[in-house]
């Protein structure tokens, strides 16, 4: 089965940038999808971005849009999240998903979850 391990998290001042990474685990022959949720204290666990297998199209939530930028390598079986101009409103654990689908995901659709890394922005 896929396995997600997430690491790039820290503390940062607003304004700042951090990179997130996501390793996917080898052996498997199916075409997930990939794609980072964040889940704020007291908050449900929110859509951030996906990228399709190939890399051909990306989504984002409105909220990050033009600040946080999806990319991966499957040739290294990785994603990475690029944010920039991060807000304090930014703060959240970030869990890398996976799932079988070509669209943005329910919740429910995703099929591999990470454990999450925090990242926490200062004001």
């Amino acid at each position: 089965q896929m396995q997600l391990v997430e690491s790039g998290g820290g503390l940062v001042q607003a304004g700042g940038s951090l990179r997130l990474s996501c390793a996917a685990s080898e052996r498997t022959s199916r075409a997930y999808a990939m794609g980072w949720f964040r889940q704020a204290p007291g908050k449900e666990r929110d859509f951030v971005a996906l990228i399709t297998w190939s890399g051909s199209r990306t989504y984002y939530a409105d909220s990050v849009k033009g600040r946080l930028t999806i990319s991966r390598d499957n040739a290294k079986n990785t994603v990475t999240l690029q944010m920039n101009s991060l807000k304090p409103e930014d703060t959240a654990i970030y869990y890398c998903a996976a799932y079988l689908g070509s669209v943005v995901p329910e919740l429910r659709d995703i099929d591999y979850w990470g454990q999450g890394t925090q990242v926490t922005v200062s004001s």
